[in-house]
């Protein structure tokens, strides 16, 4: 093999690679947004409810879940951890945000 036959064997690997990264992207955005969608109802639950934005308990649970998924798919259970406590804190202040929404300019 050539050199240039190497450059364009490299050029299109990596090409390809970045396509299923690129889709692979786009479907963990798209997941994102309906679990917001999920979570902006559970918001609207609390808020109906005056239940708390947070739920620390909950929370715990679904870290340990995830780093013990993370475990199995072989990714860093921290970086698992680390991205779900992102996410959670998104969520919290998205439910703090309904809250106050549903409490009234008067509250």
């Amino acid at each position: 093999m050539t050199t240039s036959n190497t450059d364009e064997y490299v050029t299109a690997e990596l090409n390809r690679l970045r396509e299923s990264i690129d889709n692979i992207d786009a479907a963990v955005v798209h997941m994102l947004a309906e679990r917001f969608k999920a979570t902006q109802q559970v918001g609207h639950l609390k808020a109906a409810h005056h239940l708390p934005p947070a739920d620390p308990a909950r929370e715990a649970r679904q870290i340990a879940r995830l780093r013990q998924l993370a475990e199995s798919a072989r990714l860093d259970p921290a970086f698992a951890e680390k991205l779900l406590n992102f996410i959670v804190a998104e969520v919290i202040r998205h439910h703090e945000r309904i809250a106050e929404e549903s409490a009234g300019p008067d509250a």
